[in-house]
């Protein structure tokens, strides 16, 4: 597995597994099966509507001890509602807790674009609605 050396002496490694577009229900089954076959790196966000179903799988990976949680480097994203200040921790936290990790190695900002949160979601609920 090669590496990327972080200016804080981290490692990450160099090759993940992205998860967007990934459909619910095959999403697990794809991480299960690139941390058997050795990837380390796995690349989420909250806005790919996934990262429960990723939290399953590493939770499991985890509790069978197959894989340790220090071994696999998480990357998730902020969303562009949440840019606000206060917003930040609670989506943080939020994604942590979808994972099942403890942690994440590196949290990103999405896009550096915010979006206008109450229409975002206004727009979320009425698809849904449509579903």
């Amino acid at each position: 597995m090669e590496y990327v050396e972080l200016n804080t002496k981290q490692k990450m490694p160099a090759l993940g597994i992205g998860t967007y577009k990934s459909q619910k229900g095959e999403v697990g089954k794809a991480i299960k099966i690139a941390l058997e076959t050795g990837f380390r790196h796995i690349d989420c966000a909250y806005v790919y509507e996934n990262e429960d179903e990723i939290g399953e799988i590493l939770k499991e990976t985890f509790d069978q001890g197959k894989i340790k949680r220090e071994d696999v480097w998480i990357t998730s994203k902020l969303y562009n509602i949440f840019h606000d200040p206060k917003d930040v921790q609670p989506a943080c936290e939020k994604t942590i807790k979808d994972l099942q990790c403890g942690y994440l190695d590196l949290y990103l900002i999405h896009w550096p674009v915010a979006f206008e949160k109450e229409r975002i979601l206004n727009c979320s609920q009425e698809k849904m609605k449509t579903q």
